[in-house]
């Protein structure tokens, strides 16, 4: 390991804020040499000696995450505590490119000298994380923050990848009755700890309240968690823009995650989290690897072609293509 990564691993111990920003950008690096160098930070750094608590969060667009996230990263902080917000954004099909604007959508938590906030964009990535959203949440609990926000690109059948990273999943909604409610996937309701109406404040409190009824309806038909204390997931109001509903809220998130932890099972979601990290991981850097071998270059350029052609089927094609890595596979 060279003495430069070294020093940014106790920068970032420290809680050095411009050396968590380069670390991040480290491990968020596509560079082959990059790697080498983001797998040496993060095997120096220290681990906390109490462990986070990572809170996962997604919800439809327009629901008011940033104002929900700002609100309460600034009660946390008031509170004591250290918060990390991990922002992914959507990139560009088409160009790649990405807004990365949550700093500006939470200008008031970026202030604090007791907040980080970081976005990056997903690219390719799907499941509403970047790739290396795991390693940026190892790099903030070594700088010391007690608390990490994980909040996706918005809510799909595809965004409950961050429920396999963080603790508690939340998932914010508007009040919408009907229509919001056959519009989220059952998927992520499953795998959805806590639900939050948002907005319910003035004209909206009583529609929010209506629709939080329906969730909870709702959730009362799927198969309750055995290790969970009884009325979870739960369905609470809230409105982030005047705080009304924000501490119970939070009080709700503390309970699962006290009982999760005093059971035992958030160490074991934690374990099967590394196993599923690991071989995803494996997945993605054999990919990587046959990818950028010289020789399998051009030969995966003509499977390809023969793919978007019509002439071989995508599965023969895939097969093809680890039988010229690997040989005959039988």
């Amino acid at each position: 390991m060279s003495d430069t990564i070294e020093i940014l691993a106790a920068q970032v111990a420290f809680g050095n804020r411009r050396a968590l920003a380069k670390a991040i950008t480290l491990i968020e690096s596509r560079r082959a040499a990059d790697r080498t160098k983001a797998e040496s930070l993060l095997a120096a750094l220290p681990k906390p000696e109490t462990p986070a608590l990572r809170l996962g969060l997604s919800g439809t667009p327009g629901v008011g995450k940033s104002t929900f996230i700002e609100a309460l990263g600034l009660m946390l902080v008031e509170a004591g505590h250290k918060v990390a917000v991990l922002a992914v954004d959507p990139s560009s099909a088409r160009s790649g490119g990405s807004i990365l604007g949550d700093k500006t959508r939470m200008e008031q938590l970026s202030r604090s000298p007791q907040a980080f906030i970081r976005p990056s964009p997903a690219q390719t990535q799907l499941g509403g994380v970047a790739r290396r959203t795991r390693e940026a949440i190892r790099l903030v609990e070594a700088a010391g923050h007690d608390i990490v926000l994980v909040e996706t690109v918005g809510v799909g059948q595809s965004e409950t990848l961050v429920a396999e990273m963080t603790d508690i999943f939340v998932l914010l909604l508007a009040p919408a009755a009907g229509d919001e409610l056959q519009g989220v996937k059952r998927g992520i309701m499953e795998m959805a700890d806590v639900l939050l109406v948002n907005k319910a404040d003035g004209a909206l409190k009583p529609q929010a309240e209506s629709t939080r009824a329906d969730y909870a309806g709702a959730l009362g038909l799927m198969r309750p968690r055995p290790d969970d204390p009884k009325g979870y997931p739960a369905a609470r109001t809230l409105s982030a823009q005047t705080g009304e509903g924000l501490s119970e809220a939070w009080d709700t998130i503390m309970t699962l995650a006290t009982a999760r932890l005093s059971s035992g099972a958030l160490i074991a979601r934690r374990a099967e989290q590394n196993r599923t990290w690991f071989r995803e991981e494996l997945t993605g850097q054999f990919l990587d690897h046959v990818q950028n071998l010289p020789a399998m270059k051009s030969a995966i350029s003509d499977i390809e072609a023969s793919v978007v052609s019509g002439a071989l089927p995508p599965s023969a094609a895939a097969r093809k293509v680890i039988e010229s890595v690997f040989g005959e596979t039988g």
